[in-house]
């Protein structure tokens, strides 16, 4: 539930406010106004106004959170909408009077008033949205007006532009039909004076008007920024919003004057003081509405969940919920069957006490609808995980299959997951595989109709990067300028703008980056708007996994909206506000780990020999020593949950041998309890080290050593010495990690009072209590961590024992990741795994394996559909191989689905540029260059045309095609290849550019990218033991280490400093990633002439550690030549001499001449005899060049068949 903050009063002797406002916008009414609530709310009750309303543009996104925030604060909430309105909602019709849509206010008088405005909202955001905008019309005003007060709204309302364009008679009939559908009191004519002209136009006839038929007026002031100096910040948002510069002409909110900000009564009164009733209206439409939103209680909202029919033989009792409990304990019966052998005592007890639990709750309907998709989802084939978070404590939901981890096994505790002594709804998380959570939605969606399932909104935000982004746009700023100060804001999620210009703190150890810049006239005004304009809202998505599920269609509930990038439904309030409105969360998160799990087992069964049994994960070994081997070397890279490379080391360390310790690590690997890592491996290798708190605890914690890891042990513990129930024990691991003083002492007193009666001393008792608390913070959900650990361990087998599998799947899974591919190619290669290029004839769909080697995908190519791809294999797999790109033509241009080419020109010319064709004799550029000619000539063979036909029969009938010719072009150079790989691939497959200086690489390259981490942690730790030993930071600069690099220009970024001069930051590519380089101005402008993007280069310089900037970087200090580099790491020349060469004559010739064109290399002579091949390694003495020109010549003796370096 959200946290609401109660604001200062007014000033003390601040008389009540005799005017309220009725026309409000908040940040919901996206990059459009940058009021936020509380704002607003904090300025209505500064200005003692006793009540407030919002009315955002369409929308109801922040009308749940204003009505409680302003009930909160004593202020009566008005809920309203500016809606936008058409004379026919459902058709793109303009106006009569040329607009897109009108706009009119409309607020909630009452609870049927919200429920008609709900509904309103709702079906203008899913039926009306034309021309941008949610719209609604007259007759849906007829069917949804009760409970509504209408105001006849801004100059863009249909009155105004009716005055405007037609009569004042056409007015009167507009103002008659609306007054008549909402009755006495409950239209009004609305006045506003920003100074616009048309506004001062239109006034005095709207006053006339309303006196003359006796409408009330009502006075507003269209609210989009809080004070008048905001009026800038509102500009630059709604720049942000049309991609316009601020100084550009653009649509501005009355030609740059300032007056919609939230004016005071007095400010407001000097508008119409010929119109008095005008204020007094407001205080009178704020009397009248009465809303305050139901909100039900979590009894209450059992009556809330959906329905799905039970089968026949369930539905004995006309009490819905008893057929469900039996339901239920058929279910559960049924898997207890199936789960143990044999069903203990214990089995049975714990089977009873939590039945009996979930059907005195009411909950056994809950678990059904979580039941019903999971187990669809199983029965189609769809995968879904073994559990997460804590229902994985649950046997009941064991026994139903809703999760697959048995809590006898883990020691699991079901209070964890279902409280008796606090009702809250339960809260299954299901993992389900990522390519299938639109099936399961859309399953759920046919259950139980699609006007009961929805998604939840997510808002995205001005967060302080995307702030200067987007600020830094509309003022113009160069994009690399604002990238650098993008760069300034630290690193955490919850940093803010103040952080980055303030000194660093523990938790924000890399704040106060931008103090350098807080004073720099380039950037004043960016700063200035963006602290106005951190934390707007952005834009509207959609959870990532949370769906509601609805008794009855959802706007019965809450108001709907249609998610402008994906068409899908969702309500328009957030996860965490939702549920009370009636609507319970189901948790449908898309896991991509269990894709990879599919992806891998897919790979292995396709290959399988036929009569094997189908290879499933869920049946491997859990004791398999190997794969205990390979998590005890820390070879995890891309294990779930175990990649990091501080969780490698951690494995290293500790070397689990069971599924418990990799549980307990996983649950330990994150901040706070990172910190009892090294007391747990002590554990384990220093029993000796062990130290309870208490010897009665060891039962508890004897499987982590003597460390509180899980939540579920503080609750033990609770048990053990204080005597509480699991139910009291959870109640008390909240109130700790909530960590709110009062509570927590009150707790303390009750834990201290049950451990005496216990026989504990109090200060024993004390002392415990104040051990738990850190833990009962941090500590870790074991459910949780047991479900995730299962499944870890699943990937960890398969990269033990199919690797070439395991890493085509985890390629698969990054098919639609720019940056994954490369990454897990470059760890294929370092596992010492082969990777194929495309092949037209072995590449699949998606990654394969064949014969160990991992093959491409089809699908791994981009311009390649998928749908194209799977066209090209089923083609293959039917007819057999492609023999020529001809053949291949001819089978497939045909396919077409609708007169729709399946696969198309474009996933032709990538499969050639690719190499895909390699294989079949013709080389790409002749392949690309004869493409779109050797496609006609396909499609007229197919539709039987004259071109190319050769009348060979005479008058018969019978025609025949002659061969296609194709005009060969030359080969194109290995590394144009490569980089038209690159441009389709993401990255290097047939080879490398770096390749021909592999050697130099290794030989005299000192700095690669993968061991900048390292590198730059040893410069840092360098810097600070100076510091340490008394040197100033001025005294500990230029000391860092020198490096030599070698690589790829990937990104060449100019930036201009302060001082006007011009430096860069230079990204180079090696073979293992990026490594950033930063040339400061002197540098810069010796070498920036020599340096291209592309080009292969080579760089002194070193790596020098910023204590401002809390990070090490790479300094250039001169640019290498890397042919140079490569001659010097050529080490040796290799001679191959004919096989009957005894003239000494020839062999004083060698001699003379390797003498003559000395060098560095040893000289080494291959000798063929009768006996075998011997090398010959020649005196020392002789050194000779490597040079091109000495290898040409060398090759000319006749008595010599091969020269080589190495």
């Amino acid at each position: 539930m959200a946290d609401y903050h109660v604001f200062d009063s007014a000033p003390e002797g601040t008389p009540p406010a005799g005017f309220v406002h009725l026309h409000v916008h908040s940040d919901y009414s996206l990059l459009d106004s940058c009021c936020k609530i509380d704002s607003l709310v904090a300025k209505a009750k500064s200005l003692n106004m006793p009540a407030l309303a919002l009315t955002d543009h369409g929308n109801m996104f922040g009308v749940l959170n204003f009505e409680k925030l302003c009930h909160v604060n004593g202020i009566n909430p008005i809920v309203g909408c500016e809606f936008y309105v058409g004379d026919n909602h459902l058709a793109q019709e303009r106006t009569k009077y040329g607009s897109k849509y009108y706009h009119l206010i409309l607020l909630c008088e009452n609870e049927t008033g919200y429920k008609n405005m709900s509904w309103l909202c709702s079906d203008a955001n899913t039926q009306g949205q034309y021309y941008g905008k949610p719209r609604i019309d007259f007759e849906m005003l007829k069917q949804r007006h009760e409970g509504l007060i209408c105001l006849s709204a801004c100059v863009a309302g249909e009155l105004p532009q009716t005055l405007l364009h037609d009569t004042e008679e056409a007015a009167e009939q507009l103002i008659k039909k609306y007054s008549e559908l909402f009755g006495p009191d409950r239209y009004y004519i609305e006045l506003q004076d920003h100074g616009l002209p048309e506004q001062k136009e239109i006034n005095p006839k709207l006053i006339r008007l309303a006196r003359k038929l006796n409408i009330p007026m009502v006075a507003t002031n269209d609210i989009h920024y809080i004070e008048k100096e905001d009026a800038e910040a509102q500009d630059a948002l709604r720049c942000i919003g049309f991609k316009k510069l601020l100084n550009e002409p653009h649509q501005t909110m009355g030609d740059g004057r300032t007056e919609w900000y939230f004016k005071t009564e007095e400010e407001m009164r000097k508008l119409f003081p010929e119109v008095p009733e005008a204020y007094d209206n407001t205080l009178k439409i704020a009397s009248m509405c009465n809303l305050t939103i139901h909100q039900y209680s979590t009894p209450e909202l059992k009556g809330c969940l959906p329905r799905f029919e039970l089968p026949e033989e369930f539905r004995k009792h006309e009490d819905y919920t008893q057929n469900q409990d039996d339901y239920v304990r058929f279910l559960v019966e049924k898997g207890l069957r199936k789960r143990y052998k044999e069903i203990t005592p214990e089995i049975r007890e714990r089977t009873e006490y939590e039945l009996g639990i979930i059907f005195k709750m009411g909950f056994s309907g809950y678990f059904l609808i979580v039941w019903e998709f999971i187990n669809w989802a199983k029965e189609h084939g769809k995968p879904i995980g073994p559990g997460r978070g804590s229902g994985a404590g649950s046997i009941v939901a064991y026994t139903m299959t809703i999760t697959d981890i048995d809590p006898f096994r883990f020691n699991l505790l079901f209070e964890r997951f279902l409280n008796p002594e606090r009702v809250s709804m339960p809260d299954f998380d299901v993992d389900m595989d990522f390519d299938f959570r639109q099936d399961i939605i859309q399953h759920t969606r046919e259950l139980y109709g699609d006007e009961q399932v929805g998604h939840i909104v997510t808002f995205g935000t001005l967060k302080p990067k995307q702030c200067i982004a987007d600020v830094g746009r509309v003022l113009g700023i160069p994009l690399s300028e604002v990238n650098a100060l993008k760069e300034c804001i630290p690193a955490s999620p919850k940093a803010k703008l103040k952080d980055a210009f303030s000194e660093p703190t523990e938790k924000m150890p890399d704040g106060g980056k931008l103090i350098p810049y807080k004073d720099d006239p380039r950037y004043q005004k960016l700063f200035e708007l963006a602290r106005k304009l951190e934390n707007i809202n952005r834009n509207t998505g959609l959870h990532a996994s949370g769906m509601v599920i609805s008794l009855t269609p959802l706007p019965d509930w809450a108001p709907i909206f249609k998610d402008p990038k994906t068409g899908e439904v969702g309500v328009q309030y957030t996860m965490d506000i939702i549920e009370p409105c009636g609507l319970v969360k189901f948790d449908y998160l898309g896991l991509k780990t269990l894709s990879l799990i599919r992806y891998a087992e897919d790979i292995i069964n396709r290959h399988r020999p036929k009569g094997t049994p189908e290879f499933k994960t869920e049946n491997v070994s859990e004791t398999d020593s190997e794969t205990f081997d390979m998590f005890d070397r820390g070879d995890s890279v891309a294990v779930f949950q175990f990649e990091s490379p501080g969780m490698q080391k951690i494995l290293r360390q500790a070397k689990p041998r069971c599924i418990e310790e990799l549980v307990a690590l996983n649950a330990l690997y994150r901040p706070g309890p990172l910190d009892y890592i090294p007391k747990y491996i002590d554990g384990k290798w220093k029993p000796e080290t062990i130290d309870y708190p208490d010897p009665c605890l060891e039962g508890i914690l004897k499987e982590t050593y003597g460390v509180m890891v899980y939540q579920e042990q503080v609750m033990q513990v609770s048990q053990k010495i204080a005597g509480f129930s699991l139910g009291a024990a959870d109640m008390l691991r909240r109130a700790m990690g909530k960590k709110k003083k009062e509570v927590l002492m009150g707790k303390k007193k009750e834990f201290i009072e049950g451990a005496l009666k216990n026989g504990f001393t109090e200060q024993h008792a004390a002392d415990i209590f104040e051990i738990m608390i850190p833990f009962a913070g941090y500590g870790f959900n074991k459910s949780h961590a047991a479900a995730y650990t299962v499944l870890a361990y699943r990937t960890g087998w398969l990269k033990c024992h199919c690797p070439a599998e395991f890493m085509a799947a985890n390629l698969t899974n990054e098919l639609t990741s720019t940056d994954g591919v490369p990454q897990y190619i470059a760890e294929a290669k370092r596992m010492g795994l082969k990777i194929d290029p495309p092949d037209i004839n072995r590449s699949y769909v998606v990654f394969d394996v064949i014969d160990g080697h991992i093959i491409f995908a089809l699908c791994g190519m981009k311009g390649m559909g998928r749908e194209a791809a799977r066209v090209i294999v089923e083609e293959r797999e039917k007819n057999g191989p492609y023999t020529s790109f001809m053949n291949f033509l001819e089978r497939i241009v045909p396919l077409a689905d609708d007169s729709k080419k399946l696969v198309n020109t474009k996933a032709i010319e990538v499969c050639i540029k690719t190499g895909a064709f390699d294989k079949l004799g013709i080389n790409r550029p002749t392949l690309s260059a004869n493409m779109e000619r050797a496609i006609k000539y396909v499609e007229d063979k197919t539709n039987g045309t004259s071109n190319g036909q050769g009348d060979l029969f005479g008058d018969t009938d019978e025609k025949v095609y002659a061969d296609f010719e194709f005009e060969p072009m030359p080969d194109l150079p290995m590394m144009e290849k490569l980089n038209e790989e690159q441009e389709i691939i993401g990255c290097y497959i047939s080879g490398h550019p770096l390749d021909e200086y592999e050697k130099t690489i290794k030989t005299c390259v000192t700095l690669v990218s993968s061991d900048f981490e390292r590198c730059s942690k040893e410069v840092k730790a360098e810097f600070q033991a100076m510091i340490a030993s008394g040197k100033s930071a001025w005294e500990c600069r230029n000391t860092g280490r020198a490096y030599t690099v070698l690589g790829l220009i990937n990104d060449i970024h100019e930036f201009t400093t302060k001082k006007g001069t011009a430096m860069a930051f230079v990204k180079l590519q090696d073979y293992n990633g990026i490594l950033d380089m930063t040339i400061f101005p002197q540098t810069w402008e010796k070498i920036k002439t020599s340096l291209e993007k592309g080009k292969i280069m080579a760089f002194k310089g070193k790596l020098e550690y910023s204590q401002k900037q809390d990070s090490a970087s790479f300094i250039v200090d001169e640019v290498l030549d890397p042919l140079q580099m490569k001659q010097a790491s050529i080490r040796e020349l290799h001679i191959d001499l004919e096989k009957n060469l005894a003239n000494e004559t020839n062999i004083v010739k060698i001699r003379e001449y390797l003498f003559a064109h000395n060098g560095n290399c040893l000289v080494y002579f291959h000798i063929d005899t009768d006996k075998g091949t011997y090398i010959v390694k020649a005196n020392q003495q002789i050194t000779a060049s490597s040079e091109q020109k000495v290898i040409d010549e060398l090759k000319e003796f006749s008595f010599i068949k091969n020269v080589w370096t190495s």
